[in-house]
């Protein structure tokens, strides 16, 4: 199971933390992924991390801004978000898949990401 926490309103510029918390399962099996999905839009891969992995994974356009963590011991990965935009607002979901981040951009998502949390709102406004 996977529940987020963090989200909230935020004026652009600011930062947010989102946390993934994985429950049941050993953290250090599985990736992480960070998805988002706004009105009317696909959902879409923002970061990934494993363990099986040389680095995490960042979408482009975002990697300068947020960085993804996670600790093994307590099976949770943190999304840091920073100078955040109007366009971030997002549902936020972090999802899990066995062993690596494999194809973690792909649109639609990838099926291997097969256990998902509830999401999490983030809302960036003035």
């Amino acid at each position: 199971q996977l529940v987020e926490s963090g989200g909230g309103l935020v004026q652009p510029g600011g930062s947010l933390r989102l946390s993934c918390a994985l429950s049941g399962a050993n953290l250090d099996y599985y990736a992480i992924g960070w998805f988002r999905q706004a009105p009317g839009k696909e959902r879409e891969g923002v970061s990934c991390i494993s363990n099986g992995d040389p680095s995490p994974y960042y979408t482009d356009s975002l990697k300068d801004r947020f960085t993804i963590s996670r600790d093994n011991v307590k099976n949770i990965v943190d999304l840091q978000m920073n100078s955040l935009k109007p366009e971030d607002t997002a549902v936020y979901y972090c999802a899990a898949r066995f062993a690596i981040c494999g194809r973690w951009e792909a649109s639609p998502v990838s099926p291997a990401f097969g256990t998902w949390g509830q999401g999490t709102q983030v809302t960036v406004s003035s």
